[in-house]
């Protein structure tokens, strides 16, 4: 178990790194524009992600927010693309909204959610 100020020092770490990859960003495209926009969403969804979790208290959602945060962080590098990849999964239109296969789809549908979006709501 990471202790308080570790854990702080990690997060301030990941947050820096953050803003030192968007301040050196190159979209994919190569044009001006994208390039633009691509970095400000960086710094935008990290401003923002961080702001909304700043009072956990919680070791183990802190945990998994770290993970995310590295997970985006290596997806958005390796594939030069800094929005999260997006996921396929069945619609939930399949089951009865009253019964149990609702509840179990649903259960299901979050178990399948990727680590690198457990911070964006479903759609």
């Amino acid at each position: 178990m990471m202790t308080a100020a570790a854990t702080r020092c990690e997060v301030l770490g990941l947050y820096r790194r953050i803003f030192r990859i968007a301040r050196i960003w190159q979209s994919l495209s190569g044009l001006t524009d994208d390039t633009l926009k691509e970095k400000e969403y960086i710094i935008t969804e990290a401003k923002t992600l961080f702001r909304k979790n700043k009072n956990l208290t919680d070791g183990e959602a802190i945990k998994i927010c770290i993970v995310e945060c590295h997970t985006r962080i290596e997806m958005g590098l390796h594939y030069r693309i800094p929005y999260p990849r997006p996921i396929h999964l069945p619609p939930m239109g399949l089951a009865d909204k009253k019964g149990r296969k609702f509840k179990m789809q649903e259960r299901l549908r979050k178990i399948a959610k990727p680590v690198y979006l457990h911070s964006h709501e479903e759609t």
